[in-house]
């Protein structure tokens, strides 16, 4: 019999009482929780040397970050996260998988972090960042799930891409805005190839590629 993974979210999630966007993903890939990283990770949030959101904040904000796995790294993020009052808490706390690799579609089991209680504590959060859409054990796709067990309807703003939602926190009848961003891994790249809108701009320019059009997308809304 396969023995089965337990793959446990290694962070806390990172938010503090001036936070008004949250970056919600799922996990990172299960080296994280084990520890055993690889040359070029950085033991903290979205630090997989293969995982794309930090070289497009880095690129927006010009922040020169370090890609390694220093203290100095990771502190440089902290430092920007809380610079710009950004926060992350990814809505996955564990999950179970037969394979030890990062696809969000093998989790099994999972148990979803009570992402709408951080949301009443923290009331200067006004906008949700999901690193990816609504595909099958993705960001969204949970978050719905977790709006559907607490009776919490979603409303569409924007079905264009990123698609753009908004709903009311029960207890304070806050307004919080979701922004479906697609996702910074090299496997959304074909999906990202796919877009008539990338098509129109890569036609206009051969250099362009699918980190420059996250960039121009994430940086709307960072």
């Amino acid at each position: 019999m396969q023995k089965v993974f337990h793959h446990t979210h290694p962070y806390e999630p990172f938010i503090d009482s001036n936070t008004t966007k949250l970056i919600v993903g799922t996990l990172p890939p299960p080296r994280f929780t084990t520890g055993k990283l690889k040359e070029g990770d950085v033991d903290f949030c979205y630090g997989s040397r293969d995982g794309l959101l930090w070289p497009i904040l880095d690129r927006i904000f010009g922040l020169h970050l370090k890609f390694e796995t220093t203290k100095e790294a990771i502190d440089q993020r902290k430092a920007f996260l809380k610079q710009q009052r950004i926060g992350v808490c990814d809505i996955v706390a564990s999950a179970e998988r037969e394979k030890i690799d990062a696809s969000d579609i093998g989790m099994k089991n999972i148990v979803l972090r009570n992402v709408i209680g951080y949301l009443e504590k923290y009331p200067n959060i006004n906008t949700l960042l999901f690193t990816g859409g609504n595909s099958k054990n993705g960001p969204e796709y949970f978050f719905r799930k977790h709006l559907k067990d607490n009776n919490i309807p979603l409303w569409i703003i924007s079905n264009n891409i990123p698609r753009i939602h908004e709903f009311l926190l029960p207890v304070t009848n806050k307004k919080i805005k979701t922004v479906s961003l697609i996702a910074p891994s090299g496997a959304a790249n074909r999906a990202v190839g796919g877009l008539e809108s990338y098509k129109i701009l890569k036609r206009k320019n051969s250099t362009f590629n699918t980190l420059d059009f996250r960039v121009m997308q994430y940086q709307e809304y960072f």
